[in-house]
């Protein structure tokens, strides 16, 4: 029966379908300059002892799941033998991150400061938001499709309706605004 499909498929809650284990090295570079003009003419010099560089290793992982709080009767339809679920859309999440501090490396010039914990936070932060940024390109939001239908199928196939009568769709194709972080 339909109320009994839909109970074992809330059962389920949230259906964790793709998970990506991503690493990235956060770079930046910069260099003190002598600006200024001269006889009408700018000039910008690099200083030769006053560039630093840091490069800093982050781990991150990122989860695709199907939250089925709110599936109800009406994410489902029957034709006889032919049955439709309307899944709800996956959601992103970056579950994790980590910066390997023991595997940063930085040079740092004579003439210039160690990089503050303030400016380590903000290349942090960067880095984050650059991994959110690609998450659309990984393909997690299909592979979460792909896993939850496989993960369903067998599971409408034991309620007795044959494979080929079982259509697994989404409502709507994703945007980056779509795409949470925790």
């Amino acid at each position: 029966t339909i109320p009994l499909m839909v109970t074992q498929i809330q059962r389920c809650s949230r259906l964790y379908t793709a998970e990506y284990r991503l690493h990235k090295i956060i770079t930046h570079d910069d260099t003190k300059k002598l600006e200024g003009s001269f006889m009408s003419k700018k000039f910008s010099i690099d200083l030769p002892l006053g560039r630093r560089k840091i490069a800093l290793p982050m781990d991150a992982t990122v989860k695709a799941y199907i939250d089925f709080g709110d599936f109800s009767e009406k994410n489902l339809h029957r034709k006889g033998n032919h049955i439709e679920v309307i899944l709800p859309d996956p959601k992103v999440v970056i579950t994790s991150t980590k910066v390997d501090h023991e595997g940063a490396r930085q040079y740092i010039a004579l003439t210039r400061s160690r990089f503050t914990d303030e400016e380590l936070s903000s290349y942090e932060q960067q880095g984050r938001a650059q991994i959110v940024k690609a998450i659309p390109q990984l393909g997690i939001v299909e592979t979460a499709r792909t896993s939850a239908a496989s993960i369903l199928i067998p599971m409408l196939e034991q309620m007795g309706y044959p494979r080929e009568n079982i259509q697994i769709t989404f409502r709507k194709d994703f945007t980056l605004g779509d795409i949470l972080q925790r």
